[in-house]
């Protein structure tokens, strides 16, 4: 397949840029792989739309506040977006700096805190903290990473809006956006009807907004990933199966997860990185449904879905969320894919 075959045309007012006043009044478009059958919904209707016995299963990622300002030594500025820390005192980041500083070189963050340069890994560049650990200098110093589409400085409001009311597990550099829509009251009615919830983790990365450039998909290597899956998961899910239940993933880091630990064979725990590209003529082995935003044209979020639902049943859903209006990417509305 090609790249092309995942374009659209989207107008710049539907990139949401602000997230609503409560997380579940955002739109959901249901849609039916079978019959490619469309429904508009909104989010807080969800419980209806599921049945008891069924499985959400989320990702419990945290995002850091992993977006830095330093300067070099002669002046010049440099923005940092962390891709993962890879101990206390070491991570690979991106920098936004007009000339790339070299191997041995320092950055001075906002506080005069100093980062050594170690050298570059491809499109990142190797940072270490000689002196604090790095958790504590990006709490102390980071600004929440938004998404480059949403074109405005991060705010208070969006440290705990681009967070899920789920997160636990600090490391992701972007929000698994399709949690965003829960708040605690729809997650109390859900148990209520009966759907289990249950949570595997995902770090997502900066590489998660990297254009495919491979006009061929076949021909692109995603991005690593760290992702774990508990032995609680394995059985959440096995226990659903056999009771006639469906597993529902909540975002497309949830299915990445999922189908990664099942990549040989049955689901079983997982930990460690993944680089799985999961593109149409994939052969899901966990999933019966997801949950999920709308995503850039050509990206390998777009690949995804379309894996799922069939590439002619996503190309008429999106159509349909343009002509009625449905807010897109990270801030945006939902589907439900079923």
């Amino acid at each position: 397949m090609h790249r092309s075959d995942f374009q659209y045309d989207l107008p710049p007012e539907l990139i949401a840029q602000q997230p609503l006043a409560r997380r579940s009044d955002s739109r959901l478009l249901q849609v039916s792989r079978g019959n490619a059958t469309l429904s508009d919904r909104v989010f807080r209707d969800l419980p209806e739309l599921l049945e008891p016995g069924d499985l959400l299963v989320f990702n419990d990622t945290r995002v850091l506040p992993a977006r830095l300002f330093a300067r070099k030594p002669s002046g010049g500025r440099v923005e940092i977006l962390l891709e993962r820390l890879l101990d206390e005192q070491r991570c690979i980041a991106q920098l936004r700096v007009s000339k790339p500083p070299r191997a041995g070189g320092s950055l001075l963050l906002e506080d005069g805190t100093e980062l050594a340069v170690d050298g570059r890994e491809d499109a990142f560049f190797r940072l270490r903290s000689p002196a604090a650990p790095l958790a504590e200098i990006v709490e102390k110093l980071g600004h929440m990473p938004l998404p480059p589409y949403i074109d405005r400085e991060d705010t208070a409001e969006d440290s705990e809006r681009y967070q899920t009311v789920l997160a636990q597990r600090p490391g992701a550099v972007a929000a698994p956006t399709a949690g965003l829509h829960f708040d605690t009251d729809l997650l109390e009615r859900l148990e209520r009807r009966g759907i289990r919830r249950c949570s595997v983790t995902l770090h997502v990365g900066a590489g998660t907004f990297q254009p495919v450039r491979a006009e061929r998909i076949e021909d692109h290597r995603m991005h690593a990933e760290y992702l774990e899956v508990p032995e609680s998961v394995c059985e959440a899910v096995a226990g659903t199966k056999a009771g006639g239940g469906r597993v529902i993933a909540v975002g497309t880091t949830s299915v990445r997860s999922l189908e990664t630990a099942a990549r040989d064979g049955g689901l079983r725990p997982y930990a460690g990185d993944s680089r799985l590209f999961i593109y149409p003529g994939f052969d899901f082995r966990v999933i019966d449904g997801m949950i999920t935003n709308f995503h850039l044209p050509e990206s390998t979020l777009l690949m995804l879905v379309s894996a799922f639902a069939g590439l002619d049943t996503i190309r008429f859903a999106y159509a349909h969320a343009i002509d009625e209006q449905y807010r897109f990417f990270s801030y945006g509305d939902a589907m439900l894919l079923t």
